[in-house]
């Protein structure tokens, strides 16, 4: 009696063992879908840029995206401006430390 309730056991075991083993593919595979396939495809896509037809693409929509900031009345918000504006004095202030 013990043998086989060591058994039914045994099988239960490997049972659960079999539909948790599945479980964790299948929650792995579905976090990878839904998180990290589209990052891997935008970094796939940069590595490729040894294609003409990838770099023309590139160039393509840059042109694209300038001529539409141009149509815009402001450009670069206020809190972006000042931070630029304080990154080029410090720049400039390095330069001047170079010169004397």
């Amino acid at each position: 009696m013990s043998q086989e309730n060591d058994k039914a056991n045994l099988k239960k075991f490997f049972i659960k063992l079999v539909a948790i083993t599945f479980s964790i593919i299948i929650i792995i595979n579905t976090t990878y879908n839904l998180i990290f396939a589209e990052k891997f495809e935008s970094i796939n896509r940069l590595l490729s840029l040894k294609d003409k037809e990838s770099i023309e693409i590139i160039k393509n929509k840059i042109r694209l995206e300038v001529k539409k900031g141009l149509l815009k009345d402001q450009i670069i918000n206020n809190e972006d401006k000042e931070l630029l504006y304080k990154f080029y004095l410090k720049i400039k202030n390095e330069f001047q430390e170079i010169e004397n």
